[in-house]
């Protein structure tokens, strides 16, 4: 009789010991991105471990000598049960490919698969769900272009590298991250995006939902401060994997581009997995960072202008559609005279 229990992997040094050295048993790498960890015992050995990290199960390791056990689907089954209780019915899975059949059976569905990994999901809407929105809006075009942006908040950099692109291509898909993880919520960021791009007739403006640069997909964009490199790397080949073989060909996009990146070394590391992963498949263009008084513009250049009530630097930053939402919006949080947003 297995008993379940949950891992405490930050407050028991001896748990957490166990766990990673399971882990590394299963050919895993020890990610601390999670957010609630069980593990199934024999007695006192962990013989089974599996993570939640939002809405994704990760780190599913059985020790090989209980494989005929069954505690797989076990482990997967109290995790799926515990992202239910939170209300989460559409939920990610990472795992290794050689377990794809067993994950199968309990009803998830693959959508991409590197090397190393496996990376599925279950519940709806679903990514034959995001195909069929790509497919409504796609334009014919002898070259479709892309761009993949956070724009937290649209800057001028985002616009030199929107124009740059547009002017290359018959139609550029310009996909806007649908995480709701940055200091500007999604609608805001889309709706900059879309006021700034409007006199490019060319440009459609997608969402990303969680098939592209996601916490599903790649969660160590959004902890770029503490993102291992290794780890990175791994989510970024994945992310440019589903990319290129499952998104682009349904918009026959031919050429990613992205910009120059000297500041973020987990979007530069991206970068460098785009280019090794799209191969001859797809052209990858790098277009460089236009910069201000000697130093690139940047999103966070804006925010750290915006928290100081720098207007001034502001207008130099960004677009006009960009400044006036914020001036309208933020410009008096800073001296307390406004609330909220």
């Amino acid at each position: 009789m297995y008993e379940l229990k949950r891992i405490w992997i930050t407050r028991v040094p001896a748990d957490k010991k166990a766990w990673e050295d399971l882990l590394f048993l299963g050919g895993l790498v020890p990610d601390e991105q999670v957010d609630y960890t069980v593990g199934l015992y024999d007695r006192n050995k962990l013989v089974a471990t599996g993570s939640t990290y939002q809405n994704i199960i990760k780190l599913v390791a059985v020790d090989p000598e209980y494989q005929s056990e069954n505690l797989l689907t076990k482990i997967v089954m109290a995790l799926s049960s515990k992202l239910h209780d939170e209300g989460i019915i559409h939920f990610f899975l990472y795992t290794k490919p050689c377990v794809a059949i067993s994950f199968a059976s309990l009803g998830f569905k693959e959508i991409i698969r590197t090397n190393t990994i496996l990376f599925m999901e279950q519940g709806s809407p679903d990514f034959s769900d995001y195909l069929a929105l790509l497919e409504s809006r796609k334009r014919d075009a002898d070259h479709a272009g892309a761009i993949v942006m956070n724009a937290n908040p649209f800057t001028k950099g985002h616009l030199y590298l929107v124009e740059t692109a547009a002017a290359q291509v018959d139609v550029l898909y310009l996909f806007v991250l649908s995480d709701d993880r940055s200091e500007f919520s999604t609608e805001e960021r889309s709706k900059l995006v879309k006021a700034g791009t409007q006199h490019l007739p060319n440009v459609v403006i997608l969402p990303t939902r969680d098939y592209q640069v996601s916490s599903a997909t790649f969660p160590s964009y959004f902890l770029k401060d503490q993102a291992v490199e290794s780890i990175a790397r791994v989510q970024a080949t994945l992310d440019a994997t589903l990319f290129k073989e499952r998104i682009a060909p349904a918009l026959q996009i031919k050429t990613r581009f992205v910009g120059e990146e000297p500041l973020s070394p987990v979007t530069e590391v991206y970068n460098e997995s785009m280019r090794e992963i799209f191969s001859d498949t797809l052209a990858l263009t790098v277009v460089p960072r236009i910069e201000l008084d000697g130093q690139v513009i940047s999103a966070t250049r804006v925010r750290k202008a915006l928290k100081e009530d720098d207007f001034q630097t502001i207008k130099k930053l960004v677009p006009a559609t960009t400044y006036l939402y914020l001036i309208e919006n933020y410009g008096k949080i800073n001296r307390g005279e406004k609330s909220g947003n």
